[in-house]
């Protein structure tokens, strides 16, 4: 699915490390528990997440964090995480308590794991791709 540069994003957008093993489980448990299916996703290597990060002059490097573009807003880390989970609803809103700790916490965690998940989950040689039950929630 293509969007053209002049769109408004009215879904939240995740971008990931399309290659990550950890980052790919990670969109495949948002796409089981998205029961309202509002979330889209690209991977940081695709050329519309390369062309949204630079029009919106997001500093973030995308190979070390994931992040959700949502409201026009861009969070990275910890707190795209726990932003993601506070909009699953139910009970996953509960995990948006972790959001007391200091940030430095919850992204001094989220580090250690980023730096690592290639060791310790492996990584691709290209993005996968999705199937075609669910590739209408992903921009290439």
């Amino acid at each position: 699915m293509n969007i053209p540069d002049n769109q408004n994003y009215s879904s939240p957008i995740i971008i990931y490390d399309g290659v990550c093993h950890l980052c790919n489980s990670g969109v495949n448990f948002i796409l089981k528990h998205d029961r309202n299916k509002i979330f889209r996703f690209t991977p940081f290597q695709s050329s519309f997440a390369k062309r949204l990060l630079n029009q919106n002059n997001v500093s973030i490097n995308p190979t070390d964090t994931i992040i959700l573009m949502m409201d026009e807003k861009f969070y990275s880390h910890a707190d795209a995480g726990l932003k993601i989970l506070l909009l699953f609803g139910g009970i996953w809103k509960l995990f948006y308590l972790l959001h007391l700790f200091p940030k430095f916490i919850r992204n001094g965690i989220y580090n250690i794991i980023a730096r690592n998940r290639y060791k310790w989950f492996g990584k691709a040689d290209s993005c996968l791709m999705p199937s075609p039950e669910i590739s209408e929630r992903f921009i290439l």
